[in-house]
Protein backbone atom coordinates (compact mmCIF):
# COMPACT_ATOMS: atom_id res chain seq x y z
CA UNK A 1 0.00 0.00 0.00
CA UNK A 2 1.30 3.20 -0.83
CA UNK A 3 1.75 6.37 1.36
CA UNK A 4 -1.04 8.21 -0.71
CA UNK A 5 -3.36 5.12 -0.28
CA UNK A 6 -2.44 4.67 3.75
CA UNK A 7 -3.39 8.26 4.09
CA UNK A 8 -6.40 7.67 2.10
CA UNK A 9 -7.68 5.00 4.35
CA UNK A 10 -6.70 6.91 7.73
CA UNK A 11 -8.79 10.24 6.54
CA UNK A 12 -11.81 7.70 5.59
CA UNK A 13 -12.30 6.72 9.25
CA UNK A 14 -10.86 9.55 10.59
CA UNK A 15 -13.61 11.71 11.56
CA UNK A 16 -15.68 8.62 12.91
CA UNK A 17 -13.43 8.74 16.29
CA UNK A 18 -15.38 11.84 17.05
CA UNK A 19 -18.15 12.94 19.05
CA UNK A 20 -17.53 16.65 18.38
CA UNK A 21 -16.17 18.99 16.23
CA UNK A 22 -13.76 22.23 17.02
CA UNK A 23 -15.15 25.28 15.56
CA UNK A 24 -13.62 28.55 14.75
CA UNK A 25 -15.87 31.82 13.73
CA UNK A 26 -15.40 35.03 13.73
CA UNK A 27 -17.86 38.02 14.48
CA UNK A 28 -18.80 41.03 12.61
CA UNK A 29 -16.18 42.77 14.17
CA UNK A 30 -13.34 40.30 12.93
CA UNK A 31 -13.19 38.57 16.54
CA UNK A 32 -12.58 35.42 16.22
CA UNK A 33 -13.80 32.67 18.56
CA UNK A 34 -12.80 29.00 19.31
CA UNK A 35 -15.29 26.84 20.21
CA UNK A 36 -17.25 23.42 20.26
CA UNK A 37 -20.02 21.42 19.08
CA UNK A 38 -21.35 17.88 18.81
CA UNK A 39 -22.31 17.24 15.27
CA UNK A 40 -23.50 14.67 12.61
CA UNK A 41 -22.21 14.14 9.37
CA UNK A 42 -23.81 13.19 6.04
CA UNK A 43 -22.07 11.44 3.13
CA UNK A 44 -21.63 14.27 1.54
CA UNK A 45 -19.40 15.17 4.23
CA UNK A 46 -21.94 17.88 5.17
CA UNK A 47 -21.38 18.55 9.04
CA UNK A 48 -24.35 19.58 10.87
CA UNK A 49 -23.65 21.40 14.58
CA UNK A 50 -26.67 22.09 16.82
CA UNK A 51 -26.22 25.21 18.68
CA UNK A 52 -27.71 27.76 21.14
CA UNK A 53 -28.73 30.75 20.18
CA UNK A 54 -27.02 32.05 23.10
CA UNK A 55 -23.56 31.51 21.98
CA UNK A 56 -21.04 33.31 20.56
CA UNK A 57 -20.35 30.47 17.76
CA UNK A 58 -23.92 31.32 16.51
CA UNK A 59 -24.54 35.05 16.30
CA UNK A 60 -20.75 34.76 14.72
CA UNK A 61 -22.01 32.51 12.14
CA UNK A 62 -24.90 34.72 11.84
CA UNK A 63 -22.57 37.66 11.09
CA UNK A 64 -20.28 35.96 9.03
CA UNK A 65 -21.02 32.22 7.46
CA UNK A 66 -17.36 31.00 6.86
CA UNK A 67 -16.56 28.49 9.39
CA UNK A 68 -13.11 26.18 10.06
CA UNK A 69 -13.79 22.99 11.57
CA UNK A 70 -11.18 20.75 13.81
CA UNK A 71 -10.90 17.43 14.12
CA UNK A 72 -8.15 17.17 16.53
CA UNK A 73 -6.25 13.76 17.97
CA UNK A 74 -6.75 13.39 22.02
CA UNK A 75 -3.28 14.66 23.59
CA UNK A 76 -3.31 11.37 26.04
CA UNK A 77 -3.30 9.37 22.45
CA UNK A 78 -0.64 11.39 20.77
CA UNK A 79 2.89 9.88 19.77
CA UNK A 80 4.25 13.24 19.67
CA UNK A 81 2.48 16.47 20.68
CA UNK A 82 3.85 18.10 18.11
CA UNK A 83 2.28 16.38 15.44
CA UNK A 84 -1.05 16.09 16.75
CA UNK A 85 -3.63 14.18 13.89
CA UNK A 86 -6.21 16.50 13.06
CA UNK A 87 -8.02 17.49 10.35
CA UNK A 88 -9.89 20.73 9.40
CA UNK A 89 -12.32 21.91 6.75
CA UNK A 90 -13.10 25.65 5.51
CA UNK A 91 -17.13 25.82 5.68
CA UNK A 92 -19.97 27.76 4.49
CA UNK A 93 -22.67 27.62 6.86
CA UNK A 94 -26.57 27.63 6.26
CA UNK A 95 -29.04 27.91 8.77
CA UNK A 96 -31.22 24.77 8.70
CA UNK A 97 -35.43 26.14 9.03
CA UNK A 98 -36.67 24.75 12.17
CA UNK A 99 -39.68 22.11 12.17
CA UNK A 100 -38.65 21.78 8.31
CA UNK A 101 -37.94 18.20 6.85
CA UNK A 102 -34.86 18.44 6.72
CA UNK A 103 -34.65 20.09 10.26
CA UNK A 104 -36.66 16.63 11.75
CA UNK A 105 -34.35 14.17 9.73
CA UNK A 106 -30.89 15.63 11.21
CA UNK A 107 -32.57 16.14 15.11
CA UNK A 108 -33.71 12.44 14.69
CA UNK A 109 -30.22 11.78 14.02
CA UNK A 110 -28.64 14.16 16.26
CA UNK A 111 -30.99 12.30 18.66
CA UNK A 112 -29.80 8.60 17.76
CA UNK A 113 -26.75 9.52 18.17
CA UNK A 114 -26.80 11.66 21.59
CA UNK A 115 -29.76 10.24 23.01
CA UNK A 116 -32.12 11.77 25.68
CA UNK A 117 -30.61 15.59 25.89
CA UNK A 118 -32.17 15.63 22.21
CA UNK A 119 -35.41 15.57 23.25
CA UNK A 120 -35.20 18.70 26.02
CA UNK A 121 -33.07 21.12 23.17
CA UNK A 122 -35.65 20.19 20.69
CA UNK A 123 -38.40 21.93 23.14
CA UNK A 124 -35.63 24.78 23.00
CA UNK A 125 -36.45 27.43 20.93
CA UNK A 126 -33.36 28.90 20.78
CA UNK A 127 -31.54 26.03 19.72
CA UNK A 128 -30.85 26.02 15.57
CA UNK A 129 -28.99 23.53 13.27
CA UNK A 130 -26.58 25.23 11.11
CA UNK A 131 -25.12 22.63 7.89
CA UNK A 132 -21.54 23.16 7.66
CA UNK A 133 -20.67 22.55 3.43
CA UNK A 134 -16.67 22.38 3.42
CA UNK A 135 -15.30 23.45 0.40
CA UNK A 136 -11.49 22.19 1.45
CA UNK A 137 -9.60 20.71 4.07
CA UNK A 138 -6.25 19.29 5.32
CA UNK A 139 -5.13 16.52 7.00
CA UNK A 140 -2.34 16.28 9.26
CA UNK A 141 -1.03 12.28 10.06
CA UNK A 142 2.06 13.87 11.67
CA UNK A 143 5.76 15.41 10.90
CA UNK A 144 5.72 15.27 6.68
CA UNK A 145 2.43 13.70 6.43
CA UNK A 146 0.62 16.64 5.24
CA UNK A 147 -2.57 16.46 2.47
CA UNK A 148 -4.73 18.65 0.75
CA UNK A 149 -8.78 17.71 0.64
CA UNK A 150 -10.54 18.56 -2.20
CA UNK A 151 -13.04 17.21 -5.09
CA UNK A 152 -16.59 17.03 -5.41
CA UNK A 153 -16.73 14.57 -2.53
CA UNK A 154 -14.12 15.89 -0.39
CA UNK A 155 -12.05 12.67 -1.30
CA UNK A 156 -8.74 13.74 -3.24
CA UNK A 157 -5.64 13.56 -0.81
CA UNK A 158 -2.78 15.35 -2.43
CA UNK A 159 0.54 15.52 -0.20
CA UNK A 160 1.54 18.74 0.32
CA UNK A 161 4.83 18.76 1.90
CA UNK A 162 8.06 17.74 0.85
CA UNK A 163 11.49 19.59 -0.12
CA UNK A 164 10.57 23.07 -1.90
CA UNK A 165 13.95 24.16 -2.27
Amino acid sequence: MSQLEQAQAEYEGFIQEFASAVISTVSKEGIPNGSYAPFVIDDAKNIYIYVSGLATHTSNIEANPHVNVLFIEDEAKANQIFARRRLNFDCTARLIERESETWKQIVDQFQERYGQVIEVLRGLADFRIFQLTPKEGRFVIGFGSIYHISGDRLDKLEQITGDKR
